[in-house]
Parts: C-alpha cells; sequence; structure tokens
C-alpha cells in the first residue's frame, strides 16, 4: 500500500513539475515566463545551401551535392567560405550492416569526399571533424534527409524552416 501511495505521489508530483510545462510556454533567464511567439536564433543554411555546423570553431558546413558527395566547408564569421588550413573530416553513414565510409580531400576552398553517400533519402551519418594536427576530434551524429522541404528551398537536412519541432 505504501508503494501505491508513493507512486501516486511521485506522478502527483511529475504533473506539475515546471520541466513539464506546455510546450508554448518557457521561462528565459530574467525568470520572466514567455509565450513562444517570438523566434528564437534563426536557422540559416550555409553558402551553399547546407546545414551550418556548430560543434568546431570555426563553423563548417554539411552539404550534399547533386552527386551525393558530401562537401565540407568552413566558415567565417560572416558565414563566407575561409582558406582551408590543417582541418580533415571522415564519415560513414547508411545503414549499420553496410555502412558507407567517407574520406576527404582538399577541393578548392572545402573538403570533398572520395564516394557518394549510398541510394535512398534518409540515412544516419557519424562525421568526425578535426581542426587542427593538435585539437580534439569533434563528431558530430545525425540524420541526412534529402528530400526536399516543402516550404523552403533547401533539403530536409539542411532546413531553415520552424516546422517539425527541431
Amino acid at each position: 500500500m505504501k508503494t501505491n501511495i508513493s507512486i501516486l505521489l511521485a506522478v502527483f508530483g511529475l504533473a506539475f513539475s515546471p520541466a513539464l510545462r506546455a510546450a508554448d510556454e518557457h521561462e528565459h533567464k530574467d525568470g520572466d515566463k514567455a509565450e513562444h511567439a517570438h523566434e528564437h536564433a534563426k536557422k540559416e543554411a550555409g553558402p551553399n545551401g547546407g546545414r551550418i555546423v556548430t560543434a568546431t570553431d570555426p563553423h563548417f558546413e554539411f552539404f550534399v551535392t547533386p552527386e551525393r558527395k558530401v562537401k565540407i566547408t568552413f566558415l567565417g564569421e560572416d558565414g563566407k567560405a575561409v582558406a582551408l588550413k590543417e582541418q580533415t573530416a571522415t564519415a560513414i553513414g547508411g545503414e549499420r550492416a553496410k555502412p558507407t565510409k567517407l574520406a576527404f580531400a582538399k577541393d578548392g576552398e572545402s573538403l570533398l569526399s572520395d564516394k557518394s553517400l549510398p541510394e535512398g533519402n534518409e540515412m544516419p551519418i557519424v562525421l568526425q571533424v578535426k581542426i587542427s594536427k593538435e585539437a580534439k576530434t569533434v563528431t558530430e551524429k545525425f540524420n541526412v534527409n534529402l528530400a526536399k522541404c516543402p516550404t523552403c528551398e533547401h533539403a530536409e537536412y539542411a532546413c531553415t524552416c520552424a516546422h517539425g519541432g527541431e
């Protein structure tokens, strides 16, 4: 009986937990509650129309070319391509049972994969980027959805819209 009361109290406590507020209401750092009528940081596509990854400094654009090769372009604070220095990258994508491993080589101001992504419009990818020989490797994992977004001009993996709750 005590267990049932403990469970009931736990469920009741969670129901009124601030962490479970309505999705359209949240608290700002200054303590004010705000409706979601305003926008947070606007998602932007890279100069080629790809996904901007902010896990490194400088940030970089992850872009899938029409040939399904991956192009990585490092960006300055102005959002434009910066010259490559010692940056390196590797990626693994596709099916877990038969993954496609990508190596990258310098191609102008970008790194370009040696192989194309496997067939299909949606696949997981594990991307590893190293800014310099001494730097720690940064790993990014995300799904690459190559379907066209219905409301913006980008593919879903680089979509700048607010749909889908992302």
